[in-house]
């Protein structure tokens, strides 16, 4: 169910069904539309563990959390930003950097200290819906290039509508 809340005063919220009506006498929760929604958040834990647990992948993680995460960085939106050390008067200093072009070319090319450059990854709750939205589609891709074909996948799919 979609709806676009037209007035809000007071306690009184119209909205404008674009899809099927409420039923009467029920509870529901409201969620923004134009961020990440819940439904997503199931949707790519559901998908993460079903492909985590057929073993059909090639990512070099010793537990779920760190095949999530390397899901989210090679094919979800990555990084948030850079930690790195530099030297400034010969005192060693931790610094932020947004991208990696942020990070001083003499950090990037000295081989002990592009050692210690390490990236923040994105959390799945700072995504946006369209990020989401991609990283999703990504790993349903990747799932069916690997040649998953299980039943709670297919169940997952069909939840979607995927691919109708």
């Amino acid at each position: 169910m979609k709806a676009l809340v037209t007035v809000a005063s007071g306690e009184v919220v119209q909205l404008l069904m674009t899809d099927e009506l409420p039923e009467v006498g029920h509870y529901y929760y409201l969620e923004s539309a134009t961020e990440g929604t819940g439904a997503q958040n199931r949707t790519f834990h559901a998908l993460t563990l079903e492909y985590w647990k057929s073993g059909q992948h090639s990512y070099n993680a010793d537990s779920y959390k760190d095949f999530k995460n390397q899901i989210k960085k090679s094919i979800g939106a990555g990084f948030e930003g850079f930690i790195y050390v530099s030297m400034e008067n010969g005192i060693p200093k931790i610094l932020d950097a947004e991208t990696i072009k942020d990070i001083p070319e003499y950090v990037k090319t000295d081989l002990d200290m592009k050692n210690l450059i390490r990236g923040k990854l994105k959390s799945w709750s700072c995504y946006t819906k369209k990020q989401r939205k991609t990283t999703i589609d990504n790993v349903i891709n990747e799932m069916m290039q690997c040649g998953i074909n299980t039943n709670k996948f297919q169940e997952i799919l069909k939840g979607m509508n995927y691919g109708t």
